[in-house]
């Protein structure tokens, strides 16, 4: 049997002649940029977030440094970014002007550690990003009450946790602001880049759209120095779509989880744990191995392609030498790098192709 990590197959077979509706009504209509169907996905999406406002970017990296932005963070001021998520975190505080402070993560559910936010907090300090990583959140909780206490705001970085929720509030409303990606892997992807900005404030939003439009509210009139990150016609009109499907694939891959969560019993692995008040969405299903690298080689030898998210960590990564950390600096996500592994989960995957991953698993 060959089960590869990732496809799009299934799912874009299910939805073949709504996508292909939508691009021939978007080609007819000759408007590719900011046009209708751009304006009914902001709205659809922060409604399906439970947000008052959505504002469509090029993609998750954007939505991050504009949210930054927007909140008048940069030059001089430093973000506490998890030392333990992918790279487009940090760099998006630094494309902003700021500095990413890294702190260690939860060994358990490679979320950012709230109990060592503190330590890392100065009087440049302005925000803290929790990324939620993987399809579940952080401990929001214990985020938004630290960041009371000390006057600092909350991002989201949301890329991988679409419809995720704690204590039952989704995704996009658990900060001031909340990032999202849209690249195709996503479990809500466009066929290309794209990204989403979801916010309670209006006055963020309308910040937002104005920097990803030029620094522009009216035409050929700059009051900001912005740039040009905007979610094209034709990638909303998909989304749009996909939006419709996604409870329904969620709910496939909160099953496929269940069932290796309930069927995958071995000593040498440590499975994923869901944190306290969070439905998991299961972007990604990971796992964790003292000897990561020969299961990796075991799996592929039996048709199991899977994949590492992420392999170096973050303060190790040569980009990142100029913040000063040195390998010892986050202990946990230092572990949790030479020991994650993803396995397959997507859309589509048979009760057989689960069943032969665990007893797979269950004979390493």
């Amino acid at each position: 049997m060959d089960i590869p990590f990732s496809t799009f197959h299934h799912m874009h077979e299910q939805i073949r002649a709504e996508m292909m509706k939508a691009f021939e009504k978007c080609y007819d209509n000759g408007w590719f940029i900011q046009g209708t169907e751009y304006k009914k996905f902001e709205k659809e999406f922060a409604q399906y977030c439970g947000a008052s406002f959505g504002v469509g970017v090029g993609n998750g990296l954007d939505a991050i440094s504009l949210s930054l932005q927007a909140l008048g963070i940069g030059e001089g001021d430093e973000v506490i970014v998890p030392a333990h998520t992918f790279i487009a975190t940090a760099l998006a505080v630094k494309y902003a002007g700021a500095k990413p402070v890294l702190c260690d993560v939860c060994a358990d559910t490679f979320t950012i550690d709230p109990f060592k936010i503190e330590p890392m907090i100065t009087e440049k300090t302005k925000a803290i990003i929790a990324v939620q990583l993987y399809g579940q959140t952080a401990d929001m909780t214990a985020i938004s009450h630290i960041a009371k206490e000390h006057n600092l705001w909350v991002i989201e970085d949301a890329a991988q946790a679409h419809g995720a929720t704690f204590h039952g509030k989704r995704t996009g409303t658990l900060g001031d602001v909340a990032a999202f990606s849209f690249y195709p892997g996503k479990n809500l992807g466009a066929l290309g880049d794209g990204g989403a900005v979801v916010t309670n404030r209006e006055e963020i939003a309308e910040r937002i759209h104005e920097l990803g439009c030029y620094g522009s509210k009216v035409k050929y009139v700059h009051d900001l120095a912005g740039i040009n990150s905007r979610l094209d016609e034709i990638q909303a009109s998909f989304l749009r779509i996909k939006l419709h499907h996604l409870e329904k694939w969620t709910e496939e891959r909160q099953a496929i989880a269940k069932t290796y969560l309930q069927n995958i019993e071995n000593s040498k692995l440590i499975l994923p744990k869901i944190g306290s008040g969070r439905e998991h969405v299961w972007h990604l299903f990971v796992i964790r191995c003292p000897k990561r690298d020969h299961l990796q080689a075991y799996l592929e030898e039996k048709g199991i392609h899977t994949q590492i998210h992420y392999p170096i960590p973050m303060h190790l990564q040569k980009s990142m030498q100029y913040l000063g950390y040195g390998k010892g600096s986050f202990p946990i996500s230092e572990e949790i790098a030479e020991s994650v592994l993803s396995l397959p989960l997507y859309i589509g995957m048979t009760e057989r192709e689960i069943e032969y991953v665990c007893e797979i698993m269950n004979c390493y």
